[in-house]
């Protein structure tokens, strides 16, 4: 980041004019990115258009739109504009209506597209000059042309960012057919095949078969070795050896072989049933993975790509090079275009001359990471030689969604470790009543899409039960220790720790997994389990505010978890488009109450029939729910009616996202591999001692990367009695969820993110 002279965020647009466009194929989340796009424009000073259907250009209504699948302004492979003429007539529109902003949303192709019309922006204008089409004075003003692009794609193809607009959304459809897919299969005992789209990148299909815990995954960057199919046959013939009663392969439909050969649902189906008599069915996807409605990811960084964008285009000189909002990590950043259009076509490049380790790292970490987890799983077969470690994995806290897939991910990485997993059921109490037993394979079978906690999951903490904890540890010889849950699991892996100093048998490494709905746990900017919860909300809020159609005008006030963090109330406003999100990071009193108030009075003089109000369960002890409720029901007497819904524990339930099972399996892979490296570090003298801060870490994401950090490091950016972080990133985009409800407030401009090169930071020429 960098830092600039503030400026007014009011003013920064004014005589500007910006144009947005949706351009290729449609991907959920675009609306996201347009209504962004439009209303951080016009609270910057600026004219904002649409380009409807690529080709043509005015302005229309955005509102509700950000809950909608596909694109409302329309999207086209536009014939006209691969012609000079073609473009030669857009730049008469752009020139006419001052525009000099571009704002364009979609694949590569499109992207391109705009850079080249950029390029011959000049030449397009002394075409136009020389025509009669525009005057001397209108070229001048508009003597160059800015291009700032996100990436709308939901094959995830395009390098440079972590995830495009409409993936996310495109992995929900996805897991909802082979949830479904999964109960009949095992009913019958089936092999299932399904196809998921991915031309030219295999993002959907190794994620899916993650997400699901896939036999086989064929992918475009990596087509399997010489002999594949006997593979293939041997893999699924162990599964059902060992029990299970469902087969998965997942395809993407550019998969090939080494012999650039496609392999299809039907060849695939064609060798199971011939060689080994499995009952196969085969489901080629298709278009419906572009449908439905946007998930909570793809709404929120459609919703920050947006406003990004807009500040880029405002920030350009001549001279910037047009740039595409990126997604790296957890950070919104800059980089030349072409820079990423390069490295995508050197993908295919890659794939096309068989450099498949080359094309897996090209397209970048967040799909090398994948693949190497994938990898890492997929082998069924434990090593000969076992260590003799025992590694004791427990869940703490509330239940969520996700913790299971950690489990999982942990115990079969741990065995293929040469590790002895074992089970603590029941939190910390079961670690002191001795409740402990070892998993084989086949006893995380399946677990990864299933909701809440099977090893069973407790609030109490262990100091008041640290004697029998130590001596539990020593009976079953515990090597280690992997804690998934959430502040309690932090709180009480601080306690562990605090009592190495009496109880020797304490000193042991262990892990933080951080597990729970409130993201709330220090050293991580995401916790399992929050994705469902912010999504559970978001589908709710959609359907509340549909029941107000129709209706007269209404409010509807929702009660969401959390304690004291107030991330799901601002994640899921800024999702659902709510008109405020109470929360106890924020404080406000009753002249704030008063403006929303006032705000939404102003609002249902409008055509808009809903408004809607989210409050952190524990925002405000004295502004409780009910208070909100009776104030906002007398103060819009005459012209809105209220409603209120307490949420409550649906927030907790239901099956994983794809984005926790995949975050889960990565973590809980992730963890064992650091313990590995760790007992190997404590290993003194015949048997393991661990005393060091940075044997007890908590492994959460940060900012670009999963990284661990020392419980104790963490302590002094712990509120303990409030139970959340001092430091908050999602704080940072409470003023984006004000603008998008369309208040006046002030925008921190101070910092802004800079342009950097992938080129240089992959390493690739």
């Amino acid at each position: 980041m960098q830092r600039s002279t503030p400026v007014d965020p009011t003013k920064m647009g004014t005589g500007r004019a910006i144009a947005v466009l949706t351009s290729g194929g449609d991907a959920q989340g675009m609306n996201a990115a347009v209504r962004a796009t439009v209303r951080v424009g016009i609270y910057t000073g600026a004219k904002v258009y649409f380009v409807h259907e690529v080709c043509t250009s005015k302005h229309t209504h955005i509102r509700n739109k950000e809950l909608k699948g596909g694109t409302v302004i329309g999207s086209a492979r536009c014939q006209d504009f691969r012609s000079k003429e073609g473009r030669a007539k857009a730049a008469c529109n752009l020139v006419k209506l001052g525009i000099t902003n571009l704002c364009v949303i979609g694949g590569d192709g499109s992207l391109t597209g705009a850079n080249e019309f950029r390029n011959e922006w000049s030449e397009l204008l002394q075409i136009l000059l020389k025509a009669g089409k525009i005057t001397a004075e209108e070229a001048k003003r508009s003597s160059h042309l800015n291009i700032v692009g996100m990436v709308g794609s939901i094959d995830n193809d395009f390098c440079g960012t972590d995830m495009t607009i409409g993936t996310d959304s495109a992995l929900h459809r996805i897991m909802e057919v082979v949830d479904a897919i999964t109960t009949t299969a095992q009913s019958h005992q089936r092999a299932f095949i399904l196809e998921v789209m991915g031309r030219h990148c295999g993002y959907l299909a190794l994620v899916t078969a993650l997400a699901c815990g896939a036999d086989w995954v064929f992918i475009p960057e990596m087509p399997p070795d010489e002999g594949w199919e006997d593979h293939l046959c041997r893999r699924l013939t162990y599964q059902r050896s060992i029990g299970n009663r469902l087969n998965v392969i997942i395809v993407a439909e550019g998969a090939l072989d080494r012999h650039g050969k496609p392999i299809t649902c039907d060849i695939l189906k064609n060798l199971v049933t011939k060689k080994l008599s499995f009952d196969t069915r085969a489901t080629i996807l298709g278009h419906v993975q572009r449908g439905g409605t946007p998930s909570a990811f793809d709404r929120i960084l459609g919703s920050r790509m947006g406003v990004e964008a807009v500040m880029a285009l405002l920030e350009a000189t001549p001279d910037t090079p047009a740039c595409v909002v990126s997604l790296s990590g957890n950070m919104a950043v800059r980089l030349p275009l072409m820079e990423c259009v390069q490295v995508t076509k050197e993908v295919t490049k890659a794939m096309a001359e068989g450099r498949f380790e080359e094309a897996v790292k090209l397209r970048g970490k967040s799909f090398e990471n994948n693949w190497n987890t994938y990898k890492l799983l997929a082998h069924v077969t434990a090593p000969d030689v076992k260590s003799n470690i025992n590694i004791a994995i427990l869940n703490v806290g509330a239940p969520c969604a996700g913790m299971n897939a950690a489990v999982r991910s942990a115990v079969r990485i741990g065995i293929l470790q040469g590790h002895n997993m074992l089970a603590v059921h029941d939190g910390f109490d079961g670690l002191a009543h001795g409740t402990i037993e070892p998993m084989a394979w086949g006893y995380v079978g399946g677990w990864t899409g299933k909701g809440g906690s099977n090893l069973g999951t407790k609030r109490s903490l262990p100091a008041s039960m640290i004697e029998e904890i130590s001596l539990n540890i020593a009976k079953f010889n515990i090597h280690a220790l992997v804690i998934i849950g959430g502040f309690e699991a932090f709180v009480g892996g601080l306690e562990l720790v605090t009592a190495r100093e009496k109880f020797e048998e304490l000193c042991i490494p262990l892990v933080v997994i951080p597990a729970t709905v409130s993201n709330n746990v220090p050293g991580s900017d995401f916790s399992i389990g929050a994705d469902t919860a912010l999504n559970t909300i978001t589908t709710t809020c959609d359907r509340i505010k549909q029941s107000a159609a129709g209706t007269k005008r209404r409010v509807f006030i929702i009660e969401t978890m959390g304690g004291y963090c107030g991330y799901l109330a601002t994640m899921a406003g800024l999702a659902a488009g709510a008109d405020a999100a109470y929360i106890y990071e924020d404080p406000f009193g009753i002249h704030d109450l008063e403006t929303n108030v006032e705000h939404l009075l102003e609002k249902m003089k409008t055509t808009v029939k809903r408004g809607l109000i989210l409050r952190n369960e524990k925002c405000n002890a004295n502004y409780t729910t009910d208070f909100l409720f009776n104030l906002y029901s007398e103060e819009g007497k005459g012209v809105f009616d209220c409603r209120k819904n307490v949420l409550g524990h649906m927030q907790q339930g239901g099956t994983p996202t794809p984005f926790d099972r995949n975050f889960g399996t990565k973590m809980g892979a992730k963890a064992v591999l650091w313990l590995t490296d760790k007992l190997k570090e404590c290993y003194r003298h015949g048997r393991i001692f661990a005393n060091t801060p940075d044997s007890a870490c908590v492994l959460g994401m940060k900012k670009r990367a999963m990284i661990f950090q020392p419980l104790f490091d963490l302590k002094e950016d712990t509120d303990f009695e409030h139970r959340i972080p001092k430091t908050e990133w999602w704080l940072k985009l409470r003023p984006i969820l004000k603008i998008l409800a369309k208040y006046k407030i002030s925008l921190d401009t101070s910092e802004t993110a800079t342009m950097e090169h992938v080129i240089k930071k992959r390493g690739t020429v």
